[in-house]
């Protein structure tokens, strides 16, 4: 079948296909053959290695749970306060006021264009010499301030291209019809452009969630890798066994995330099909006739 985006394959075309995927399919197993094999001639994967992690439950309730709630709770404060202050944002961007854009385009360029591990560092200097928070909490303040300040100005971007590509028509007919910006931002745009906006915001999510690493690795908060790095050497588990059992942990993570959101998109735009307003073939013929009288 032929589509807009590309014409419909020829029997060459497909064959070249299964062949491609076949000797992909052979390449993908030979690797993981070496991989496993390498592993195994360097004694990685005997079972004294990964037992921690399968019979009982001291080396998840000790350092792998206490470093997931730390990751959870690092990501959760920097969503909390990233959407809606990269929301401001953005829509400050299109403002038709220049004291308002350009402040706002000052803001998101400075920190976009700033490492995260950059504004992590700063952050814990900051709350280290001009404030009185405790040294226990300052990693987690550091990289939520991190994270906020550097994910809210990406965000803002998102937002004011979700709403730049929606048709320029729906805004002049609103206006033309007397709505304030606002009232255009609010009831318009935005509800429309959130749908647009979703897959990209999900993936800025993502990131959040694996950048909240960055403070285990330099900051000494204890998140999840470094809670794993930490027991590398508990009862006998190794880097490889303690950092594979996180990457499934942030594999897991991520992926109930993604499929939140592609639930919560489908949601959307059904809703959006069943907003309209169905009329029986009833009602089209009686406004048919109320029609024909009308003077």
């Amino acid at each position: 079948m032929s589509s807009v985006l590309y014409d419909a394959q020829g029997p060459r075309a497909k064959r070249r296909n299964i062949v491609f995927t076949a000797v992909f399919i052979v390449a993908l197993a030979a690797v993981l053959w070496w991989v496993i094999g390498t592993l195994n001639d360097k004694g990685q994967l005997e079972w004294a290695l990964w037992k921690p992690f399968f019979s009982g439950s001291e080396a998840w309730t000790t350092y792998i749970w206490p470093g997931l709630e730390n990751t959870l709770k690092a990501a959760a404060l920097a969503v909390i306060i990233a959407l809606p202050l990269g929301a401001v944002l953005g829509i400050a961007r299109l403002s038709d006021h220049v004291w308002v854009r350009v402040p706002a385009t000052v803001v998101v360029e400075f920190f976009r264009s700033i490492p995260v591990l950059v504004l992590m560092i700063f952050g814990l200097a900051l709350f280290a010499e001009y404030t009185n928070v405790s040294s226990d909490d300052r990693p987690l303040y550091a990289v939520v301030t991190g994270l906020v300040l550097y994910n809210a100005s990406v965000l803002a971007e998102i937002v004011r291209a979700g709403i730049l590509a929606l048709p320029k028509g729906q805004s002049e007919a609103a206006m033309a019809i007397g709505l304030r910006k606002g009232q255009l931002m609010r009831t318009i745009l935005l509800p429309q452009a959130v749908t647009t906006m979703l897959p990209a915001i999900v993936s800025q999510l993502v990131v959040i969630l694996k950048d909240t690493a960055l403070g285990g690795a330099v900051l000494t908060f204890p998140e999840l890798l470094a809670s794993a790095n930490t027991m590398s050497g508990y009862y006998g588990a190794n880097v490889i066994a303690s950092f594979t059992v996180v990457a499934v942990i942030y594999i897991a993570l991520n992926f109930l995330l993604t499929s939140f959101a592609s639930w919560l998109e489908r949601r959307l735009r059904r809703a959006k099909k069943s907003t309209g307003a169905v009329l029986k073939a009833d009602d089209t013929e009686a406004a048919g006739t109320g029609a024909g009288r009308a003077p």
